[in-house]
């Protein structure tokens, strides 16, 4: 099964107005890998001025709110996000479940109702480090695809990306066997929940990915992408990623 890579990046709580001319040269990289999905999550307050400066470039929110409108103060709707430009959103992430105390159920919630206002959804799953040392990784991330992962997921609009938590932001990664591993357990995990559609959903990798190291994540069985953090920040960071997915 041939599926597009897909490299996402995800600027988190950083970032300006300054800062979106970071956009254009990734947008140049992108345009310049046919066989390469480039698309960058930026915070709400950039998600109008991204979509308009770089059109070809997919834009995304890095959360929505599972309802459609109501008395949610602070929060966003994939409605809303669309408006402004959003084509996708990311939902699910770790440090929402960490620092927010979201659950699977509520990744699930905001998956399905991402798709409901037109939005592709990239949806997070991954073990913390005490998770990971007790040897529990692998009950762990399936437990959180069958309580996240809507009936009707499909390829047209769902990416599944796998983030070990102890691993984001750290600079470490697991060893390349483990990527390889887990990827294929979340696949086994899909193919259970939604059957033959598993084959053509693209999952991520993320967690310190840098272009120094993408070439060989990309190269490893199952593993159709990337979930960008703090290198997706900047073209000179980016870009090399890019250029590891295209070869």
């Amino acid at each position: 099964m041939t599926r597009r890579r897909l490299i996402a990046g995800n600027w988190k709580m950083f970032g300006n107005r300054a800062a979106l001319a970071e956009l254009t040269p990734i947008a140049a990289a992108a345009a310049a890998a046919p066989g390469v999905d480039v698309a960058v999550a930026v915070p709400f307050t950039l998600i109008a001025p991204a979509a308009e400066l770089v059109p070809t470039l997919p834009i995304g929110a890095e959360d929505i709110h599972e309802a459609e409108s109501g008395a949610h103060t602070g929060c966003v709707s994939a409605s809303m996000v669309r408006e402004a430009g959003a084509r996708f959103s990311i939902v699910g992430h770790s440090e929402r479940r960490a620092d927010q105390g979201e659950t699977s159920h509520d990744a699930w919630a905001k998956a399905a109702a991402g798709h409901r206002a037109g939005l592709s959804i990239i949806l997070c799953c991954g073990e913390t480090e005490a998770e990971h040392n007790a040897g529990r990784a692998e009950r762990v991330v399936q437990a959180q695809i069958e309580k996240s992962v809507p009936d009707n997921a499909d390829a047209s609009w769902f990416t599944l990306a796998y983030e070990p938590r102890w691993a984001i932001g750290t600079g470490r990664i697991p060893t390349f066997d483990q990527i390889a591993s887990m990827h294929a357990i979340a696949r086994a995990k899909l193919r259970m929940m939604i059957g033959d559609r598993a084959a053509d959903v693209r999952i991520l990798y993320g967690g310190s990915v840098t272009g120094e190291n993408a070439a060989a994540i990309l190269a490893c069985d199952d593993v159709d992408g990337a979930l960008v953090g703090g290198a997706s920040l900047t073209a000179a960071k980016f870009v090399p990623i890019i250029e590891a997915a295209a070869r």
